[in-house]
């Protein structure tokens, strides 16, 4: 197995230029070897911004770049499946951001791609990654608060500007607070609660082509009923998740976040007391877990499993939303 890992940048995205780029660097021995971007000259300019050797708008070159040993997938969300596809058939491992798709049908074949190369497949799920989020699904594996019962998660933020764009005004792109954020939502509670939801209600809000606000209830197959908040047009409500069990509660204030912040809270009959946590950088953890993955040694910290089926409670949503009725979570 090979010390060194080259990858290939598709999509000259803000997370990349914000998280990504610096997180794959802090892996010993990888490197960004190209980007890729439908705009030629902002590509151009992203690449010498980044110090990145080769900018590119065809995925076909970038794939057939020997420097490139993996990808990173950061176009807008119609884009992902083919583009994951073919980065799989090239022989690319692929670390694709969520959501995996934009159909359960399109995510099933990424995961039967990467499967059949014999590559590896990462959603970019960043939460599961925190620390809080280590700590929160460790001290339900404890029992720490016996059986859990319920669930809240607040999710609502004010989306800035210059993420705006097609995430407001495109739903063919998978624009929309329910693929942005609900599917992280989902992702988090599965990690924390090593449990799948099976069911959803919810009601959504917005004025615009997509939702920009949604309430929802996912119940999931060990009886856990979770309550989710989530907005673009939100400013002022912080974030964060309350796991409440037969013997004690979790509270997690502001770790529904991209930032290594927030604490956790454990109360029981012997009181409060604050957990500690060593923070870390979320993306930088999980690329780590992607490249132990990648030398044979253990799993993506969210595999193209966990993206499929998040997804699959994010859709259950949209369509609990749009119809106003119970809306089963499927798998096929």
């Amino acid at each position: 197995m090979k010390d060194t890992l080259g990858w290939g940048l598709i999509g000259a995205s803000t997370i990349a230029h914000e998280w990504m780029i610096d997180a794959i660097r802090a892996q010993p021995g990888h490197a960004v070897a190209a980007v890729m971007s439908g705009d030629a000259q902002r590509g151009a300019a992203y690449a010498t911004a980044h110090g990145i050797p080769a900018s590119t708008t065809s995925l076909d070159e970038l794939l057939a770049n020997p420097a490139v040993d993996a990808v990173y997938i950061s176009t807008t969300n119609e884009l992902h499946a083919p583009q994951a596809i073919a980065a799989a058939r090239a022989g690319r491992h692929v670390l694709c951001e969520k959501p995996l798709a934009m159909t359960l049908a399109d995510a099933q074949a990424i995961v039967a791609a990467c499967e059949g190369a014999g590559v590896v497949l990462g959603t970019n799920h960043h939460l599961r990654n925190a620390a809080s989020h280590i700590a929160i699904r460790q001290l339900i594996r404890d029992g720490a608060i016996g059986q859990p019962l319920f669930a809240r998660v607040f999710h609502a933020v004010k989306l800035p500007a210059h993420l705006q764009g097609w995430r407001v005004h495109k739903p063919d792109a998978g624009g929309g607070v329910i693929l942005d954020i609900t599917v992280h939502d989902a992702d988090t509670l599965r990690f924390l609660l090593d449990a799948e939801p099976v069911e959803a209600v919810a009601m959504s809000q917005g004025d615009g082509p997509v939702e920009d606000g949604v309430m929802a209830v996912l119940r999931f197959d060990n009886g856990v009923l979770a309550q989710l908040h989530d907005a673009f047009n939100v400013a002022h409500a912080g974030t964060g998740i309350e796991i409440h069990g037969t013997a004690g509660s979790i509270i997690g204030r502001d770790v529904m976040t991209q930032r290594p912040v927030g604490e956790v809270l454990l109360r029981t009959a012997e009181g409060e007391r604050q957990i500690a946590l060593v923070p870390h950088d979320l993306y930088a953890h999980s690329l780590a877990q992607f490249a132990a993955a990648v030398r044979g040694e253990g799993v993506p910290a969210a595999s193209g499993e966990d993206g499929m089926r998040s997804l699959a409670a994010a859709l259950a949503v949209v369509e609990a939303s749009r119809t106003g009725r119970r809306t089963p979570v499927r798998l096929a």
